[in-house]
């Protein structure tokens, strides 16, 4: 298949260091880029054209997934390995459905992630042995088909934040300073977890956010 080119996006330093150390292992594999945050990736991507970028989830400013979004639109042919600690599996589910072609959880690196670039280089979707079973092609196929899933599922990363902070009492303006957003759009995530959990109060979204333990 030739060689392939990397970009390493986590805002963590020592494990882009111990990422690209392993990946030199492969003289095939070459790393071309580091990004501490999306906004970074971003601009690195419009400067080169890698055949890969393994991105990490949780990171400042502009957020993997939310990165994901545009990466698709800026750099629709480069195969993204989402590489998280995130074991919930409605991360998984979001990121599959943002468009990612592997979900591969850091404990699992070590062993699986010359795996996992193999895999989503063959054109196949690479998800980690953690959420391994006859479930785990279902669970694609509905995330690339866009099928009807679990309410729980149906949250964006956004909402699920949005929630945990209701959850704990924070007013609209204290969840959007939290999160750089404004209050007006708080409350619309919030009438949209209404709607999408079919609840009429809040105290019925910090009951369900307890249930599902996101506080």
């Amino acid at each position: 298949m030739g060689r392939c080119s990397i970009i390493l996006a986590d805002d963590h330093t020592l494990l882009r260091k111990g990422l690209k150390k392993i990946l030199a292992e492969k003289a095939y594999l070459e790393v071309i880029g580091e990004a501490t945050d999306g906004m970074e990736l971003l601009e690195l991507l419009k400067k080169s054209s890698p055949d890969m970028v393994v991105l990490d989830i949780s990171m400042p400013h502009l957020r993997g997934l939310e990165a994901l979004h545009e990466i698709r639109i800026l750099c629709p042919a480069v195969k993204v390995l989402v590489l998280t600690m995130h074991k919930d599996k409605t991360y998984l589910v979001q990121a599959i459905s943002a468009g990612a072609d592997g979900y591969l959880l850091k404990e699992d690196a070590d062993t699986e992630l010359f795996t996992a670039i193999e895999t989503i280089r063959r054109g196949r979707t690479y998800i980690s042995p953690f959420f391994s079973g006859e479930a785990r092609e279902d669970w694609v196929q509905m995330c690339r088909g866009g099928r009807n899933l679990p309410f729980s599922e149906s949250l964006t990363l956004r909402e699920r934040e949005v929630l945990k902070l209701i959850a704990e009492g924070k007013s609209s303006k204290e969840i959007g300073d939290l999160l750089s957003i404004s209050a007006r759009t708080v409350e619309r995530h919030r009438a949209n977890m209404m709607t999408k959990l079919n609840v009429k109060k809040t105290a019925d979204l910090v009951r369900y956010a307890i249930e599902k333990e996101y506080v």
